[in-house]
């Protein structure tokens, strides 16, 4: 009752205020009549904030609860809605990725690239004076940021590789001989030296530089090149004909020496050369692919 007598007082109080403010106020006594006009009473009043207030411009929250719920929908629905899908081909395999932008010129990537791509870059490799034959199965799982600096086609981006490569050698013999390390060993003794190669590194960091031009709204293509570090490797190497003994000649025409080594000697001794050559520690990535932008 208290509240509603206050408040019928207030609307009196201002409705009389606009009437005084409105027409002057006639005093009649026994000599004249005087007009006197009254001055406006100046009523300040505030209205209440909004239980929901939120100021964009200087980012204050008020409701808190409100601001964060908000928030967290709006972070699912960039996770459930991502923008872009698009699919690649490179020297890390054949693969794809989902793009969410985070603005106009960041966007977080994870995606997947694997595959037998060996004949991509060749398939196979010179480790000092031999030629090694290379079959390679690849799963490169990465997560990164494409960033548009400069608000066009050209991108820059980086993140992290979890590789698991794994990479099967064979060595090509040079006319009867392996040439490994100065030392010419029988081939026909040794038989045939296969084996694996794998890199140490578990996470391996890219970098790339490229460009994404758009075809249509929805329709573009991209190109990136760089490099991921994979780290140093870990070689093994097996003969075929372990414990058969094999002819080593070293030297020179004119100076040369002679000795007898097993099979097993000489498969060591490429894999020592094969980790000494550190193969494709820094891997380079070349790729080129399609984009659909929803």
């Amino acid at each position: 009752m208290k509240l509603i007598k206050l408040t019928a007082i207030s609307a009196a109080v201002l409705a009389s205020t606009a009437a005084l403010a409105a027409d002057p106020v006639i005093v009649v006594d026994d000599n004249a009549a005087v007009a006197y006009e009254v001055e406006p009473v100046a009523v300040a009043y505030q209205a209440e904030p909004a239980s929901y207030a939120y100021d964009a411009n200087a980012g204050v929250v008020s409701n808190t609860t409100g601001a964060v719920v908000g928030g967290t929908k709006g972070f699912f629905s960039k996770v459930v809605n991502p923008a872009s899908v698009s699919a690649e081909v490179g020297t890390l395999g054949y693969g794809a990725n989902i793009g969410w932008s985070m603005n106009e010129k960041t966007e977080l990537q994870a995606g997947w690239a694997g595959g037998d791509v060996a004949d991509l870059f060749g398939g196979d490799f010179d480790a000092d004076d031999v030629n090694y034959d290379v079959d390679a199965d690849f799963s490169n799982p990465y997560l990164g940021v494409q960033l548009r600096p400069t608000g066009n086609w050209f991108t820059v981006g980086a993140g992290i590789i979890v590789p698991d490569n794994d990479i099967d050698v064979r060595a090509n013999s040079e006319g009867p001989n392996f040439r490994i390390d100065d030392v010419d060993y029988d081939a026909g003794q040794t038989g045939t030296l296969s084996g694996t190669i794998e890199h140490r590194n578990k996470l391996a960091p890219y970098a790339t530089i490229g460009f994404r031009p758009n075809i249509t709204n929805n329709f573009g293509l991209f190109g990136e090149i760089g490099a991921a570090y994979m780290g140093k490797t870990d070689a093994t190497v097996r003969s075929s004909n372990p414990d058969a003994l094999v002819t080593a000649v070293s030297g020179n025409s004119g100076n040369t020496s002679t000795t007898v080594v097993t099979g097993k000697d000489v498969a060591k001794a490429a894999e020592q050369e094969l980790e000494d050559k550190d193969y494709l520690e820094w891997f380079p990535i070349v790729k080129v692919g399609a984009t659909y932008r929803f």
